[in-house]
């Protein structure tokens, strides 16, 4: 860079004297798209706000947190399930994308009909104030709300209100000498009052607006409440939450519909009047809501209603691009497409469909998202209950160098608690793509992403549902379906490595991921290069780039070759670009790599020799 120095003097600087280095992207991070028994759902509230993006988890502990359990529809959850394998078999980040499809009455506003509440009588200004499921599902009506009025130990006789806030609410008692404060054992609204400022100075205002300043002769109790939320064995608790909006903790703005402090909260509190065109600007009188929230006899309020909603179907699943500036929110795997680190994506929920061509459009809309998102590779779900014939059939239906699919099914023993604890195990027939994410994430950390995710036990099971012969999988494999085995004294294992491509250029998974993984990390690491000056010297700090990268990766085993020069060639000069390329500002870089293939088939010649025989 070049300064402008005005005054004499010695200017020290720093400088890099060595090429920029090309970062290796993540390779493991999966994405899923499909229906779970709860949790966030793209789609808008009243004031267009409530958009939610695909949730990171990086457990099931999270997972459950967020989405709720292994169940959905009183069923097994495909997705839960998955999920579970996948950090069973070694995963570590998870985007899941919710799929919901609002019942037929709300599908043009949104799901708002299938959403769980309950209203709490409030006064004749006011009807309600309703608590609200933060998302749809008929998951919501398991939701216990307990409110409990809490007054402070204390009493502030000071006229200045030392330690309260504007917003906090606090309850007034008069004083007399000699005797404590009288005041009712529960929440008593005639005496309630909000703190709040003017010119500087805290006074206290009641339910009819007038603000006065305290009195030496009062007794001034600080009225906090805490509200517990139960969903089965989850409890949220939020203790301390005040009754005027210019607090912090201010009860709307804990339990907030669009922006709440905790994200993952699964209720809020609705102030609209039913009826009214728009909500009001802060909730109705602090004395009214304490009034309505707190629970009779502390055993809170359920909500009613909620509904998942219509029947799952494959546009559900492939979803609908974001609408512009964000005006529509994305769902389904359209919803995935902007998280960049998302390397892998699966959808067991392909295999909700009987009907094989149903089935059959819920994979193209896969494999048509890893086109468009480019650096993915997509691991396929064949439908249940498939014998080697129909497996194969469902196989011919596509091609794609960027997917693998995976047969048979895994059975793994029941991980919800049946009614009787007493009775056998039961199992459950799960599809495998959640389980192969995870062994594809061990394997890439173990070994690296060039390493062929095969010969890896498969954890978490109990058996393979069907068992495949060595001469069946001689029909399978040429053809790209990649079997799981048992082998005896060895486990259950993945035993093939193939793509569903008909180029025997990209028949190998590993040779694809290796690609991608390659393109990826250049294109992130390279668009410094965009708009600088288009001569010989940029063309040897790319050149010295991607030579150091690729150096790196000959080093961990990935190419070919005694030497670095056999492994892989860098080309970025006049002999890769033409006049009218420079003309155009076209930068053009020659890469060529010489990866290395899978030993998928070792053999071993054996023969005799006799005793005096001299050869090595």
């Amino acid at each position: 860079m070049v300064s402008e120095h005005l005054t004499p003097g010695i200017y020290v600087g720093e400088t890099s004297a060595r090429p920029g280095w090309v970062e290796g992207v993540p390779t493991s991070t999966l994405g899923m798209a499909g229906t779970t028994e709860y949790g966030p759902v793209p789609h808008p509230s009243n004031d267009g706000k409530r958009v939610r993006s695909p949730v990171l988890v990086t457990s099931m502990t999270e997972y459950a947190r967020v989405y709720g359990a292994l169940t959905n529809r009183g069923e097994p959850c495909r997705l839960a399930l998955a999920a579970r394998a996948f950090f069973e078999n070694g995963g570590q980040r998870l985007f899941v994308q919710r799929v919901f499809v609002p019942t037929a009455a709300a599908a043009g506003t949104g799901p708002e009909d299938d959403i769980a509440r309950v209203d709490l009588p409030l006064g004749a200004n006011n009807p309600v104030v309703t608590w609200r499921a933060r998302w749809p599902g008929a998951a919501g009506s398991r939701v216990r709300v307990v409110t409990r009025f809490r007054r402070s130990d204390n009493v502030l006789v000071s006229t200045q209100l030392v330690g309260l806030a504007p917003g906090a609410a606090v309850e007034i008692a008069r004083l007399v000498a000699g005797q404590p404060p009288v005041l009712a054992d529960e929440q008593a609204p005639a005496h309630l009052r909000v703190v709040t400022q003017v010119d500087g100075m805290l006074r206290l205002r009641d339910d009819a607006g007038e603000v006065t300043a305290p009195v030496p002769d009062q007794a001034v109790f600080h009225v906090t409440l805490d509200v517990e939320v139960h969903f089965g064995d989850r409890v949220d608790v939020y203790r301390g939450l005040e009754l005027g909006p210019e607090h912090p903790q201010y009860i709307k703005t804990v339990l907030h519909d669009t922006e709440p402090p905790d994200e993952n909260g699964l209720i809020w509190l609705d102030d609209a009047a039913p009826g009214a065109a728009g909500r009001v600007e802060t909730l109705p009188t602090a004395a009214a809501v304490l009034a309505a929230l707190v629970s009779p006899g502390g055993q809170g309020v359920h909500l009613v209603g909620g509904s998942d909603g219509d029947e799952l179907s494959p546009n559900a699943l492939e979803g609908e691009a974001r609408g512009a500036q964000g005006s529509v929110p994305a769902t389904g795997l359209a919803a995935l497409i902007d998280i960049d680190e998302i390397a892998l994506v699966a959808m067991p929920d392909s295999t909700y469909f009987q009907d094989v061509e149903r089935a059959s459009q819920a994979v193209d809309a896969l494999l048509a998202h890893c086109e468009r998102g480019r650096f993915r590779f997509a691991l396929v779900d064949p439908p249940k209950n498939l014998d080697v014939a129909g497996v194969r059939a469902f196989r011919s239906r596509f091609d794609s160098a960027s997917a693998a699919l995976y047969y048979p099914w895994l059975r793994i023993s029941d991980p919800t608690p049946g009614p009787d604890p007493v009775a056998p195990p039961t199992t459950v027939d799960v599809p495998p793509s959640g389980a192969l994410a995870g062994i594809f994430s061990r394997s890439d950390a173990e070994r690296g992403v060039h390493k062929a995710p095969a010969n890896h036990v498969v954890k978490g099971i109990r058996e393979i549902v069907t068992q495949v012969t060595a001469e069946e999988q001689e029909l399978l494999n040429p053809e790209g379906v990649n079997v799981l085995r048992f082998f005896e004294g060895r486990g259950n294992l993945v035993w093939g490595a193939r793509t569903i491509s008909s180029d025997p250029e990209w028949k190998y998974v590993n040779i694809r991921r290796l690609l991608i993984f390659l393109e990826h990390s250049i294109d992130k690491s390279t668009q410094w290069a965009v708009f600088e000056p288009n001569d010989e010297r940029l063309w040897k700090s790319i050149r010295r780039q991607l030579e150091a990268f690729l150096a790196s990766i000959w080093r961990s085993g990935a190419l070919m070759g005694r030497t670095p020069e056999e492994g892989f060639f860098v080309r970025c000069d006049r002999t890769t670009m033409t006049q009218n390329d420079l003309d155009n500002g076209r930068l053009v870089c020659l890469i060529g790599i010489a990866p290395l293939r899978p030993a998928e088939f070792v053999i071993f010649r054996i023969g005799q020799w006799t005793a005096d025989h001299t050869g090595h």
